[in-house]
């Protein structure tokens, strides 16, 4: 595991098309090798509603111009923008030595843990996964592992627009409150919560790990 965590790779990717970027994670997950590094890929999209694999349709109420992608990650439906910024971990989950369930557990933490430095408490949902502050969610993850390897992750909403989750059933949520962190008074740059997110993600998967 130590040498998992000190050979993976964080990249700060910027604005990018979603689409694009999810056939180059699974590109790069399908062609990966034994010895191939692990990445975090920490990426913004323009304004994209994508349903998981277990979304219908019916979530999405009034997409208006925004586009529609069916997408194989976990999960049911979402919106992703700028000022959103997401956190893509590519590992190998057999070097690591974690479960499914304790990578979903170390992307809600790291979120966790980096509001907990803005001083703003989170939780965890029983049943519905992502972090929530008051009830509102302000973090969403799907993720879809083969062979024990992962891509697809964890959105944080930082500065982005609310407006398109009220158009949609956020995660197949009827009338489900959304909330950002400029919400709580936490005003950081896109760059600095970016890379907040990739230390606390590293550290949340090391934590995992140790286990």
């Amino acid at each position: 595991m130590v040498t998992a965590l000190l050979d993976t790779q964080v990249s700060y990717l910027g604005l990018r098309d979603y689409t694009d970027t999810w056939h180059e994670m699974r590109k790069l997950t399908t062609q990966r090798c034994p010895d191939s590094p692990d990445q975090v890929w920490i990426v913004q999209h323009p304004s994209v509603y994508t349903l998981g694999q277990s979304g219908k349709e019916e979530h999405i109420l009034n997409p208006g111009d925004i586009p529609v992608i069916h997408s194989d990650r976990g999960g049911l439906v979402t919106w992703h923008g700028p000022g959103q910024i997401i956190a893509y971990p590519l590992l190998d989950l057999r070097r690591w030595g974690i479960s499914v369930r304790e990578l979903v557990h170390a992307l809600e933490q790291a979120v966790i843990s980096l509001l907990a430095i803005h001083e703003v408490a989170s939780h965890r949902r029983e049943g519905a996964p992502g972090v929530y502050v008051d009830g509102a969610k302000i973090a969403a993850l799907g993720v879809r592992v083969k062979n024990g390897r992962c891509y697809h992750g964890v959105a944080l909403n930082v500065s982005n627009d609310l407006e398109p989750f009220s158009r949609i059933n956020p995660c197949g949520m009827k009338d489900m409150p959304t909330t950002r962190l400029y919400d709580h008074g936490v005003t950081p740059s896109l760059d600095r919560a970016e890379v907040e997110l990739g230390i606390h993600l590293l550290a949340a998967l090391e934590r995992e790990a140790k286990h």
